[in-house]
């Protein structure tokens, strides 16, 4: 038997690389062939997260009903990657909220994974990965490990890093995230959005805001 022959992964350095990552978007280098200018569709590409409108792509139509739904594929014109659509949506779904900067590991993770599992239509581990991320803020904020999620919403609040009136929302979270791990009851797309549209605020209060403003320089010593 011959040895079979594996070449090493290219990576973004390698000059016949055919992307490149910026802030962890692949962008493909280079041009599609046979492309068509085509009509714009206008969408969220799920490849960048970016608000995109592409007349760049192929158009597949039905020459038995010209007038049928055609079924498109788009070159985003940011990233180059294609989408295509159809009667049952956007492929790949885009993911629902926005980044945010400055968060811990495990806990700008975890977002990834809520975020990622509203584009694949799973709402109820958006949810309880919502309730997992409260957790885990709370024992970045120097709550103990080991407490109950009802203690981490409690030290939440009497630490003052939900704001007044935001109290609502966590216990929302709490309730939902309660009904998703312990009830026989599935969580739809608006319970998954809602939360992480929750989230995404409190992060951006907790993390975000606190990390652009700029560090004030230490005073300089005496002689």
């Amino acid at each position: 038997m011959g040895k079979v022959s594996v070449r090493p992964p290219i990576r973004p350095s390698d000059k016949l690389c055919p992307w490149e990552l910026d802030m962890a978007i692949i962008k493909l280098i280079g041009t599609w062939q046979n492309v068509m200018t085509l009509s714009e569709v206008p969408y969220k590409c799920a490849h960048c997260d970016r608000g995109v409108a592409s007349v760049q792509g192929w158009d597949f139509s039905n020459q038995v009903s010209p007038a049928s739904f055609v079924f498109r594929i788009r070159v985003c014109p940011f990233c180059r990657q294609p989408t295509y659509f159809t009667q049952a949506g956007q492929i790949p779904s885009p993911t629902f909220g926005e980044d945010v900067r400055s968060l811990p590991k495990d806990v700008e993770s975890l977002y990834k994974q809520a975020r990622d599992c509203t584009g694949a239509n799973a709402h109820t581990p958006a949810v309880l990965a919502c309730r997992k991320i409260l957790m885990h803020i709370a024992v970045d904020l120097g709550a103990a490990e080991g407490l109950s999620f009802l203690e981490y919403v409690e030290y939440l609040a009497a630490k003052h890093y939900v704001p007044p009136n935001g109290r609502g929302w966590v216990d929302h979270i709490r309730k939902k995230g309660n009904e998703a791990n312990h009830e026989i009851s599935l969580m739809t797309r608006a319970d998954a959005e809602e939360l992480i549209e929750f989230i995404e605020m409190l992060m951006k209060f907790i993390y975000e805001f606190p990390g652009r403003v700029p560090k004030t320089p230490a005073a300089a010593s005496g002689p």
